[in-house]
């Protein structure tokens, strides 16, 4: 395969706006970077921060109630 001088370059970030299905309102938005996950509210000013290990270490833990699915 021939080398190539470009490349794409993947996003640093993942951003996403989150509404409620039935309403269409706007609920929150979420951005995951490599190290951190952030979460802000519909109105809020700023974001509330976790690391991805405090994350990883919450969402893992058995009284969450978080399952694990298969795709």
């Amino acid at each position: 395969m021939a080398e190539f001088r470009f490349k794409f370059v993947a996003p640093k970030e993942i951003r996403e706006a989150i509404i409620k299905r039935e309403s269409g309102e706007p609920y929150g938005k979420i951005r995951i970077k490599p190290s951190t996950v952030l979460w802000k509210p519909t109105r809020a000013q700023k974001y509330y921060s976790v690391s991805l290990e405090e994350f990883a270490t919450w969402i893992t833990d058995p009284s969450t109630g978080a399952r694990r699915v298969g795709s």
